[in-house]
């Protein structure tokens, strides 16, 4: 079905906090709509309301036709105990939804065949069809199958979702893009924990999809090769604004627009403070000429003081007309400065030469095994790690920090080695404990108010500090993690996929403080840009168990 999605005038948030307003968006075939912006400027929230789960605070979100089919995959795979990748699958792309319906429908007209019962019937048996459940279970394992062709990354449609890793839930999300028959797909962050082979077929997919796109994503490289328009949910201006040309093409114009703005509003700036600095001159001019003919004519001389009366009534003309001229003034709103995020990654005194070594070091989990591996990590070496999904770099990096013990071969560490980590769960980040609270048992050191004001700089203010920690959004854990790394010294940092979660002024930073870091450093990113950005002075390759040097 071709069909077209149009947000006309539409304002989204809560009742106390309106996140962005008067936005337009039509989405036609063949448009990949890309949404980029801070973190909590709204993107997720938008997707809800495009995908009428979320009513706008305002404006109206229309379909064409008004059955068309919108389905959105949220950017956390929400996994229920007991659920089968099957059963996921189905809920995912709307399926399950679907035949609870005709169901329905069809107990309803067993109940009361009227013409209603039966129209309703009926509808309810095209959108099933629509959905493509009558064939979702012959189709799905083809299409685990080829996902995990390279990699084993995918399991089978009876596994436990619960049972996955992240890698692998991501490739079942994936499969669900392939499986669903959405007219219009929302896809919030679909690059988390991805690998390269899995990026390079989301690409493929979202270039091949029959439908309109519109996609969350702060992969850099992911939004260069497939979006057409980028919206941008600018937070500091509190704008929304539609780019053409694709995402290189957006970085450039943004950068025009931001100059242009502070340009106007300094022209403004000048041209009013000079308007006002002489209509100030002017009063001073007429005050002062007041003051003189009082001196100069103390006697009653009604001629002169009438000519000085004059003189200041000219003087007092011109004073209203400069001010009359500021307040012709088109007034420029001075462009808000954006909330950066600046921060440094705290160091710790220089550990020993050799921060880890493995020799011929086997590690097996299951029918998975690790090795043998014969590697050495130096004090301030720098080192990329790459590879498929399952392919063993978490186990790579336990060994090496010594939290699992090899079964054959040994592993040592070195020396005042202080390890700093983001790991991939953000597991430091879970539970019902409140933030802060949280927060201040990892840096006792630290005091309440010192612990508020380091996380305030992160953005995380005091409406998420008093907040349970599993309550906080994936990107906010992820900016804790990186508090963290600030308020602790390091001298080895590990950081597994660290970009999951970040926007693109965080995932900067991020690089920025790379750069003036001096510690070793074990990075795992499937960031293509990242990989280009940070300097590392080794390349690490793993797959199916083995380590290969780049």
């Amino acid at each position: 079905m071709t069909a077209t999605l149009v947000a006309k005038d539409v304002s989204g948030g809560y009742a106390h906090r309106v996140l962005f307003d008067h936005l337009d968006l039509t989405v036609t075939p063949g448009d990949v709509v890309g949404v980029v912006g801070a973190n909590g400027a709204g993107k997720s929230t938008l997707l809800r309301i495009l995908a009428g789960e979320l009513a706008p605070l305002a404006g109206t979100v229309s379909r064409s036709p008004s059955d068309a089919f919108v389905g959105r995959l949220p950017q956390e795979h929400d996994r229920v105990p007991g659920e089968t990748v099957g059963q996921y699958v189905a809920r995912r792309t709307g399926c399950t939804a679907a035949a609870r319906a005709m169901d329905e429908a069809a107990q309803a007209l067993a109940e009361s065949e009227t013409p209603d019962a039966a129209d309703t019937y009926a509808a309810a048996l095209d959108h099933w069809l629509a959905t493509g459940a009558a064939d979702l279970d012959e189709r799905l394992p083809a299409v685990l199958a080829d996902l995990g062709s390279a990699t084993g990354a995918v399991a089978t449609e009876s596994a436990l979702m619960t049972g996955l890793s992240g890698g692998q839930a991501a490739r079942v999300g994936l499969a669900a893009l392939l499986c669903s028959r959405f007219d219009v797909v929302l896809l919030d962050e679909p690059t988390n924990d991805l690998d390269l082979d899995g990026l390079e077929r989301l690409e493929a997919v979202v270039h091949g999809m029959r439908g309109g796109v519109v996609l969350v994503s702060h992969d850099r490289e992911f939004l260069a090769r497939s979006v057409t328009r980028v919206l941008e949910l600018d937070l500091a201006q509190h704008t929304n604004a539609v780019y053409g040309g694709g995402y290189e093409s957006y970085l450039e114009e943004r950068a025009v627009a931001r100059r242009h703005r502070r340009e106007e509003y300094e022209e403004f700036a000048e041209r009013k403070a000079d308007l006002v600095s002489r209509a100030r001159t002017q009063r001073e001019w007429s005050s002062q000429g007041v003051r003189n003919a009082m001196r100069k004519n103390p006697d009653n001389d009604k001629v002169r003081r009438r000519a000085a009366s004059e003189s200041s009534e000219k003087q007092a003309q011109k004073v209203r007309q400069m001010e009359s001229r500021i307040a012709r003034l088109d007034e420029v709103v001075e462009p808000r400065k954006e909330w950066v995020l600046e921060f440094t990654i705290g160091a710790a005194p220089r550990s020993s030469s050799v921060v880890s070594t493995l020799n011929e070091a086997v590690v097996r989990q299951g029918d998975f095994v690790l090795g043998p591996v014969s590697l050495q990590v130096n004090a301030g070496e720098r080192i990329g790690i790459t590879g498929p999904n399952g392919a063993g770099k978490s186990t790579l990096l336990a060994t090496l920090l010594g939290r699992i013990e090899p079964d054959e071969g040994t592993a040592q560490s070195g020396a005042s080695v202080a390890v700093g980590e983001i790991d991939q769960a953000r597991a430091l980040f879970a539970g019902p404990q409140p933030l802060a609270e949280r927060f201040e048992r990892l840096v006792p050191e630290f005091t309440t108010a010192e612990v508020r004001t380091l996380l305030a700089k992160f953005g995380l203010r005091a409406d998420h500090v008093d907040r349970a920690v599993d309550d906080l959004s994936p990107g906010e854990r992820t900016r804790t993690a990186l508090a963290l790394l600030q308020a602790q010294g390091t001298n080895v940092l590990v950081l597994d996929e660290p970009t999951n979660h970040l926007d693109l002024a965080a995932i900067e930073q991020l690089e920025s403080a790379l750069a003036s870091y001096d510690g070793a450093l074990l990075l795992v990113t499937h960031d293509r840009r990242m990989l280009d950005n940070v300097r590392v002075d080794r390349r690490w390759h793993v797959e199916d168990g083995h380590v290969t040097e780049l």
